[in-house]
């Protein structure tokens, strides 16, 4: 299938074309070499502005026939959202990064996200990429997105206009940097020529605030294909490579405007035989603005001419994660070979890694300019586990198995032998960090994580334990990558999914975080925590209209949480309940008793019920569920500030029409409640609060007297 590009300002998508140029074509015109440039001195501190970003992309689309669907949009959108987020790359604060894909991406949430939220949310220091990858139409002689819920009989009344677009980026999105990353994919046999120009030209002219490269030039055609890192659109494929580093030319690190555009230019011209050229305004942009940052590239050497290389990574196993410098590419398959172009020249590491074998590597290889460099990787050995190191880890896991504090000392030390024997023995790292977890030592147990990780990049369940440790340690940002990682690998783990979801309501992005938690839910219903997630999530989202629609939904879902949970506490710490693997990441740093977690959740719950109640005014029930959460959990700070409110407002509306006070007992309840907010904290705002409620009850009561 071929798409013609609508527009790519600075980052843009392309995909199209099932079957990808031919090498041989690749090369009918070469790009001439460039001098050597000298290594730029890395200055002394990168200022990474506050950013933000919504990312979009369609593959399947609601009301088009089977031959107007894409192919890769949906895959291309994922890498954007991936090396936005990375600490190597773009270095976008996960929350901060809106993704739309498929059936989230209709009109509604498109205007939604571009002239509610980004506006809201930026100001005028900040850097605002807006991404999209889809059809695009005319009508009438308008330029249009097409959403997901386009209708090709309605097209102004159901697509986005690019003038409206304009309008956005130009007046209400306040920003320094401004970057649009598009590339609106047509068939031919769907939008003729003349439309794909002018729609192409409807693009280049919202130039005047923002960094603007184009996927192709008029009436030329972009490609996607399986040729390009696995299946993406040629255009995108090199804007992820250029923003991970292979753009850097100067070698200091940065990855600016000017460096993406040139090394976009390049390769997408070479790779389609000089049938696709990106274009893009030279002068038009701040020549300062800083696309992505990886310190790791820095060099005191003088780069090669900027003249690319590829390689060809083959292998004779299914399922081979591929590492190239250290960094995760994707997966290779035996019948296929995984294609890298776009690699700066000179020596790099490569990798194979298959659980339960031996990595092949890493190997350092030589990649040449304008060449292909095919690498074989060859995973032959299955790991042989010397028979104490597996006796060991046998027996650490029986005593992990029992649960409570000495087994678990028992199973660190079993498992530890095990590690000691064997280096490589990445399940015995990743039950030492479940172990050591279990002993409330955080910090410890997220160096075995990582360290199995380590050992096997593609042991996606010590990524998943890795995440749930970030969480408890307080680190979202990271625990969130390691999730995006498990999700690209496997897009139905429930487990991923949930930790995601509690991530995000961490960081307060409520509506992610019931984006995450529903596809948890229906992943793995009868997963506790799952369903309590969900249920804070929704409790707190604000969708800005301050509706209560979502409290029942809420309420089910803790109901959902108490149902799965309810057994006898000592049996919860018999199951390993509070220490089971990804179960809670609470964020907590206490030395609780054994059941603590369990209890603690339980409040959690019954809180969350309470607060239902309380916003749905319904009195007496809020108060018998916040009076559950104390039961489980006296120092519940929340519930002793709810209940005291609680108390307050039930007097109140007993007394509003009465002749004499009622009910002071209910003012002594409160009274109390809010003295034991101050006891458990003193410094928080519920304690400040709780201070002047008791002045005006010492007041009234002292009037009653």
């Amino acid at each position: 299938m071929k798409r013609a590009s609508l527009f790519a300002l600075i980052l843009a998508f392309a995909a199209a074309a099932q079957n990808p140029p031919a090498p041989q074509h690749r090369d009918l015109e070469a790009v001439p070499d460039e001098p050597a440039k000298p290594a730029a001195t890395p200055p002394a501190k990168i200022t990474i502005p506050r950013s933000y970003a919504l990312v979009i992309g369609i593959s399947h689309y609601e009301n088009l026939p089977p031959q107007a669907q894409l192919k890769y949009p949906d895959r291309d959108a994922d890498s954007i959202y991936t090396v936005l987020i990375s600490q190597q790359g773009g270095q976008f604060p996960p929350e901060n990064v809106h993704v739309l894909k498929d059936s989230d991406a209709t009109l509604k949430n498109i205007t939604d996200q571009l002239e509610n939220w980004l506006p809201s949310v930026a100001k005028d220091d900040d850097r605002v990429l807006i991404y999209f990858a889809g059809h695009g139409f005319i009508s009438n002689g308008a330029s249009y997105f097409a959403p997901y819920d386009l209708r090709r009989d309605d097209i102004p009344g159901t697509a986005y206009p690019l003038s409206r677009l304009g309008e956005v980026i130009g007046s209400k999105i306040h920003a320094k940097w401004k970057v649009l990353l598009a590339d609106a994919c047509h068939s031919g046999a769907i939008t003729p020529e003349a439309d794909r120009a002018q729609v192409t030209q409807s693009l280049l002219d919202l130039n005047k605030s923002l960094f603007v490269v184009t996927a192709s030039r008029d009436r030329e055609q972009s490609f996607e294909g399986p040729g390009w890192g696995g299946g993406h659109g040629i255009f995108t494929y090199y804007i992820v490579k250029g923003l991970e580093g292979e753009a850097d030319t100067s070698g200091d690190g940065v990855v600016s405007a000017q460096e993406l555009g040139d090394y976009v230019y390049a390769n997408v011209s070479q790779a389609t035989g000089e049938r696709q050229h990106p274009t893009f305004d030279r002068g038009s942009f701040d020549t300062n603005m800083v696309l992505a940052y990886n310190p790791n590239r820095v060099t005191a050497a003088k780069l090669p001419p900027p003249k690319f290389g590829t390689l060809v990574i083959e292998t004779n196993m299914d399922g081979v994660e591929v590492m190239v410098d250290g960094k995760s590419v994707g997966v290779v398959n035996k019948a296929s070979a995984l294609r890298l172009p776009g690699i700066q020249p000179g020596v790099h590491t490569v990798q194979g890694n298959h659980a339960g074998y031996q990595p092949d590597g890493p190997r350092e290889q030589e990649v040449y300019p304008g060449q292909e460099t095919t690498v074989s990787l060859r995973i032959l050995i299955a790991r042989q586990r010397k028979r104490s190191a597996v006796d060991h880890f046998n027996h650490g896991l029986q005593f992990y198995n029992k649960g409570y504090e000495q087994n678990y000392k028992q199973a660190v030390t079993e498992f530890q032998q095990a590690l000691q024997i064997d280096p490589t023995y990445s399940q015995a790292a990743l039950f030492l960090g479940r172990a050591y977890r279990s002993l409330f030592d955080y910090d410890t147990a997220n160096q075995y994580f990582k360290q199995a990780v380590d050992i096997d990049p593609d042991y996606l369940e010590a990524r998943v334990s890795y995440a749930g440790g970030l969480l408890d340690t307080g680190a979202s940002d990271e625990a969130i990558r390691q999730l995006n990682f498990v999700m690209q690998r496997d897009a139905n783990n429930g487990t991923a999914l949930y930790l995601l979801s509690q991530a995000y309501f961490r960081k307060g992005v409520y509506d992610q975080a019931v984006r995450a938690g529903k596809q948890a839910v229906k992943l793995i219903p009868h997963k506790a925590e799952a369903h309590l997630w969900l249920a804070d999530s929704l409790r707190l989202y604000d969708d800005g209209l301050h509706s209560t629609a979502d409290l029942p939904n809420a309420e089910s879902e803790y109901h959902q949480y108490l149902a799965l949970s309810d057994f006898d506490s000592k049996f919860a710490g018999k199951l390993n309940y509070y220490v089971m693997p990804f179960l809670i990441g609470v964020g907590s740093k206490k030395r609780a008793a054994q059941t603590d977690i369990w209890k603690d959740l339980r409040a959690q719950a019954n809180f969350g019920l309470c607060d239902c109640e309380w916003l749905l005014k319904n009195w007496d029930s809020a108060i018998g569920y916040c009076e559950n959460a104390l039961s489980y959990n006296p120092k519940d700070l929340y519930s002793h500030y709810r209940l005291g409110i609680l108390y307050s407002q039930k007097f109140n509306v007993l007394n509003a029409h009465a002749a004499a006070p009622n009910g002071l007992d209910l003012l002594v309840d409160a009274r109390k409640q809010f003295n034991s907010v101050i006891a458990l904290n003193s410094d928080v705002d519920q304690a400040v609060n709780s201070r002047k409620y008791i002045q005006n009850i010492d007041q009234f009561l002292g009037r009653q007297q």
